[in-house]
């Protein structure tokens, strides 16, 4: 049995190379009985998609991913998803229609008796202050009522108005701020009682291993799609694998 994980594929109609390295992903998925790739599992997580503005919203792209996430589902593999500083207005009725399990913002779990922590990771960029400040008033379920209350032209607009500010922001910021923060890394790992994490956000695709109080911790970080496609692969008895493949 196999578990696989990926994040930040920023999906939208323009990105046609990285929508089709995705289907072809999913494709590529042993379903296979009794074989020792099963994909059992499937976490996404997080900026899944470019952006979202409501799950009464909805095109022919959407429902093209929808219906690429039930087949895979449906031949077996348990699908996941978590919010990422993109998408997290994704909710429980395009949970429903893609065949997914919400998760939350962070979720721990276990298989064979080892544990691993599994974050979007933004929340733990602690050192980009504005950011944080921004992000607690995006995650506020008061504001998003709000904004969800909107009609569709003026969430899609208001979407176009933050992804510009993001890109304006992050042109000023050092590349070591938009990292994550490693006593941030620390806290959630100590948090959690687990000494292994898998986050993506940060787009910057690589295994960081270090020891704290005594303790061998291990931060693995998933890659943006853009040129390549990223997942990591967890196979019972074998340690985690990050992978990329051309797209």
């Amino acid at each position: 049995m196999a578990i696989y994980f990926i994040s930040d594929l920023h999906l939208e109609p323009e990105q046609k190379a990285i929508t089709n390295g995705f289907l072809s992903f999913l494709d590529s998925l042993d379903h296979t009985e009794n074989s020792p790739n099963y994909a059992e599992e499937l976490y996404i997580l997080g900026d899944f998609f470019e952006v979202w503005i409501g799950d009464d919203y909805s095109n022919k792209y959407i429902e093209l991913i929808n219906q690429a996430l039930r087949k895979c589902a449906d031949k077996g593999t348990k699908i996941y998803f978590m919010h990422g500083n993109r998408d997290f207005l994704v909710g429980q009725t395009w949970c429903n229609n893609a065949h997914c399990e919400l998760l939350d913002e962070s979720k721990l779990i276990t298989r064979g008796g080892e544990s691993i922590l599994l974050m979007h990771g933004d929340s733990l960029c602690t050192d980009d202050v504005e950011y944080i400040k921004a992000r607690n008033m995006l995650r506020n379920p008061q504001w998003q009522a709000q904004l969800l209350a909107k009609p569709i032209p003026e969430r899609i607009e208001f979407a176009k108005q933050v992804r510009n500010e993001s890109k304006e922001s992050q042109k000023g910021k050092s590349y070591d701020i938009m990292d994550v923060n490693q006593n941030a890394v620390n806290e959630a790992l100590t948090s959690a009682n687990c000494s292994s994490l898998i986050h993506g956000h940060t787009h910057r695709p690589s295994i960081h291993q270090w020891n704290f109080e005594n303790e061998a911790r291990t931060r693995y970080v998933l890659g943006d799609w853009g040129d390549k496609g990223w997942f990591i692969k967890w196979q019972a008895g074998s340690t985690l694998k990050l992978k990329s493949f051309d797209i």
